[in-house]
């Protein structure tokens, strides 16, 4: 088995990479997930008990039976997973870190016998065997096996010609609120949500990408939503380009250290 921690958009695109190549997968996240790209992450099986990305089904597992079942019905067990117990309850043959905190929260190259870390945080060869590259350009996906990914530089990658524009934050901190949804129209300057009682711009126009769901805990300047200035909607409900290549560099790794894993049928 191999263990996804996390389960935004970035690990939900290495999961269906991974799940069409016949591997067994268990994914995390937290119990109140903060994923913003929601049509495209599994998270969303732990708030509403099941989900699907794609063509691909998840569900809400709590024990390692309940994963068992779930896998055997071809589908992705996920579990809510705040203090990080689910590691030694699955024992897993391989674990790829990719909750994308920019640090290396607990990851340990001994967890499993195969460790792969994604994106800036992490060293090869100390925190885990191989580390994915997340920077947009022209790395994105190489498999690093000494040394560590491109630092995190706070700028988002360029879609469309924005990078920190396309990025909706939180004014201040407090209770996240939207109006409008995912795969809606925006313009520029239009509020998109409130936190609290103080409104969230947009600022650029486009197709609403992502944002955080109701009822959302939120800290200042956290980011809470992202513009797609492309202005294609069926782009929200498939994995994005970024998210399969570092699942195809996921993929690299895992084969590069011998992974096999056929035991459930794809």
């Amino acid at each position: 088995m191999i263990l996804i921690r996390g389960a935004g958009d970035i690990a939900s695109g290495i999961a269906v990479r991974l799940h069409r190549c016949g591997f067994t997968l268990a994914m995390t996240d937290l119990s109140k997930p903060t994923s913003i790209r929601r049509t495209v992450c599994f998270s969303e099986a732990v708030l509403h008990g099941n989900c699907r990305v794609e063509d691909i089904d998840a569900e809400k597992a709590a024990s390692r039976a309940d994963a068992d079942l779930i896998l055997q019905r071809g589908h992705i067990p996920v579990f809510a997973d705040d203090d990080g117990t689910v590691l030694s309850l699955l024992h897993p043959e391989a674990v790829v870190d990719a909750r994308l905190a920019k640090v290396n929260l607990d990851t340990s190259i001994s967890d499993a016998p195969i460790v792969v870390a994604v994106g800036p945080g992490f060293t090869a060869g100390q925190d885990c065997h191989a580390v994915v590259e997340t920077q947009r350009g022209h790395y994105l996906g190489r498999v690093i096996y000494e040394g560590s990914a491109a630092p995190n530089t706070g700028v988002p990658g360029n879609i469309g010609g924005y990078t920190v524009e396309r990025i909706i934050r939180a004014p201040k901190a407090g209770i996240f609120h939207p109006v409008h949804r995912i795969k809606d129209q925006v313009q520029a300057n239009e509020i998109v949500a409130y936190v609290d009682e103080i409104p969230v711009y947009c600022r650029i126009g486009g197709t609403l990408r992502g944002i955080l769901p109701e009822g959302i805990r939120v800290f200042e300047g956290m980011k809470s939503g992202d513009v797609d200035p492309r202005c294609q909607p069926e782009h929200c409900l498939c994995a994005s380009d970024k998210a399969l290549s570092v699942g195809g560099g996921t993929l690299e790794a895992l084969l590069h250290f011998g992974y096999s894993d056929k035991s459930y049928p794809a």
